[in-house]
């Protein structure tokens, strides 16, 4: 039996993995994972396909979900997610694991676990994409309209009907609508309605989505989850940006900037109702109390988790209402509405 230290000083994440690597964390926490840049089953959620890896990425260890890609995580948050843990209780569910005597006033009962020899880990490399275009069709008319997204909407963030993609030289066909997503940063390719390999990208974790097409000013501006949403908030004329996952923390550098050119910033995350942890309100509500922004939930009683479902679930006219006059945390609503392209909202979706 171990007995740990008084306090919890020590514990943090440098001094966890100067006893533990994110390797050996990785390995002992998600069975699957065999070796670094091999793909396998998600541990997460029902994986038909390898759709996950977990590679050296900017010198750090990250866990990858291609075909579901909110699940994104470090060793850290990969436990905070697989155990409905908050980053501090993730920091001890590790320690007390690997008996690592951090936690203040903690008795461990048990042996730690035998640590597996780390390979030389070697930095991923992002994937090379490729794709061939096709002409808009009346099936992307109505994929589309469901969320009142029109053709010019799409234009704007430049996304793109595709009949095929390359990854590394590798092709794949597209048996059902398909689009590819253009960032700074890299592409990412988008199958709507397949279950398996519904996203490839190589865009990293710091691209932001719909950023290059914020107006320089403006009053409010959402902080969505997807490009998905912030096309949908930029047809009924709001400014909106998306992180790559919900499960990442923007960083201080990003709010700050967008505090500079808008008068709000509010968080418009998923309202995942169905889900006892309901991860999006959870990481919503740690941004919130990070950066003092405020809170927009969809009111579960629309049966919708997000804002494109909801104009799709509910229509037009019930999503504005709930972008104007729902109760959102901690701050006022601000009268100022904002135009992402200086049109207001689509009248036609297609």
């Amino acid at each position: 039996m171990i007995h740990s230290r008084n306090s919890e000083d020590s514990l943090t994440k440098d001094v966890v993995l100067s006893k533990v690597s994110e390797y050996q964390i990785f390995k002992y926490y998600c069975v699957p994972f065999q070796e670094p840049n091999k793909k396998f089953k998600s541990d997460l959620r029902k994986d038909n396909n390898p759709t996950v890896s977990i590679a050296l990425i900017n010198n750090r260890l990250r866990y990858t979900d291609f075909g579901f890609p909110e699940h994104s995580f470090d060793c850290f948050s990969y436990v905070g997610y697989k155990y409905n843990l908050n980053f501090r209780e993730a920091l001890r569910h590790i320690d007390q694991t690997f008996c690592l005597g951090l936690s203040g006033n903690i008795k461990v009962a048990h042996s730690a676990p035998k640590l597996v020899e780390q390979p030389v880990l070697v930095q991923h490399v992002p994937a090379h994409i490729n794709v061939r275009f096709r002409n808009w069709d009346y099936k992307d008319a109505n994929y589309w309209k469901q969320f009142n997204i029109s053709k010019r909407i799409l234009r704007i963030f430049d996304v793109k009907p595709i009949t095929h993609y390359w990854i590394n030289e590798q092709r794949f066909s597209c048996n059902s609508i398909s689009y590819r997503y253009r960032f700074d940063c890299g592409y990412k390719i988008y199958r709507p309605l397949e279950e398996d390999f519904k996203w490839s990208s190589n865009v990293g974790s710091s691209c932001i989505q719909g950023y290059s097409q914020l107006p320089a000013t403006g009053g409010e501006i959402f902080l969505t989850s997807s490009l998905k949403d912030v096309m949908c908030l930029a047809s009924f004329g709001y400014a909106s940006f998306a992180l790559q996952s919900e499960m990442l923390m923007p960083s201080e550098a990003t709010i700050k900037e967008i505090q500079t050119r808008f008068k709000e910033v509010i968080v418009l995350y998923d309202n995942d109702f169905e889900k006892e942890s309901n991860p999006g309100q959870i990481m919503a509500q740690k941004i919130c109390k990070r950066y003092g922004l405020s809170n927009l939930k969809i009111p579960s009683h629309y049966q919708s988790k997000d804002i494109s479902d909801l104009v799709k679930n509910r229509g037009v006219e019930i999503t504005e209402d709930v972008i104007k006059n729902v109760e959102r945390t901690s701050q006022e609503r601000p009268k100022d509405k904002v135009e992402a392209d200086g049109s207001g909202r689509d009248q036609v979706p297609f």
